[in-house]
This record gives structure tokens, C-alpha cells and sequence, in this order.
């Protein structure tokens, strides 16, 4: 479900969120799922529950959880307009990147490459 890398730069409790936010994205996690409660995913990522809690309270923020009183944490219904807002952040980040891109001589056809490589390595 979750995987924690601590090799990663960037503090356990945004890998949980990226991870929880990524699977109800994919609609891996539909509308109303019951997510772990905090001690249990603490238990199974091997790590502090105040972790997991900090993930879950950020989630709950941003929408893409909310919290039902003695029931435990669910996957908002609002999924679909996290993805489009997602969608529209990357394309966004995109556009930068083209520009930027131009600006140093890259052509159409290249920037076309670059996209539909779909991750690619660049070798």
C-alpha cells in the first residue's frame, strides 16, 4: 500500500500522505474507504503513530480524507476534483518547463519526445 524510503529527502509523514493522496487519485482507494486506524499503519510501516497522525491531520486538510467520530478516517468523495486540480498543478509545471525549454533552443519535436517518452529513461 505505502512505501517508505529513508533514503528519500522528504519527511515520513509527506511520503504517507503522497501515498494515501496517490492511491485515491488512481482510484485505488474509492469514495468512503476506511483507512487503517493510526496505530495499526503505524504498526505496519514501523513507525511512530504521532507520525502517522501528523499525515492523517494534513490529509483531512486538504480534503482527501475526513474523519468520522469513533469510526476512524475515510477517503473523501471528492477525488475527482483533487485529480483535475492535481492535473491542472502539473500541467501548469509543464508549460514552465517547456518554456523554459524553448528558451534554450529546444524544438517542438523534441519537446513532443520528451513527453510521449512516458518515463522513459533518457539513454
Amino acid at each position: 500500500m505505502i512505501k517508505i524510503d529513508y533514503r528519500d529527502a522528504r519527511p515520513i509523514y509527506e511520503q504517507v500522505m503522497d501515498g494515501i493522496e496517490g492511491l485515491a487519485l488512481r482510484g485505488a482507494l474509492p469514495a468512503d474507504t476506511q483507512l487503517p486506524s493510526v496505530r495499526q499503519l503505524a504498526m505496519e510501516l514501523s513507525i511512530n503513530p504521532n507520525t502517522i497522525q501528523r499525515a492523517y491531520g494534513e490529509l483531512e486538510r486538504r480534503g482527501v480524507i475526513y474523519a468520522a467520530k469513533g469510526r476512524g478516517n475515510f477517503i473523501s468523495d471528492n477525488a475527482a476534483a483533487l485529480r483535475s486540480q492535481r492535473l491542472n498543478e502539473l500541467g501548469e509545471q509543464i508549460t514552465a518547463l517547456a518554456g523554459q525549454a524553448r528558451s534554450l533552443g529546444a524544438t517542438e519535436e523534441q519537446l513532443r519526445g520528451w513527453v510521449e517518452r512516458k518515463g522513459e529513461s533518457r539513454t
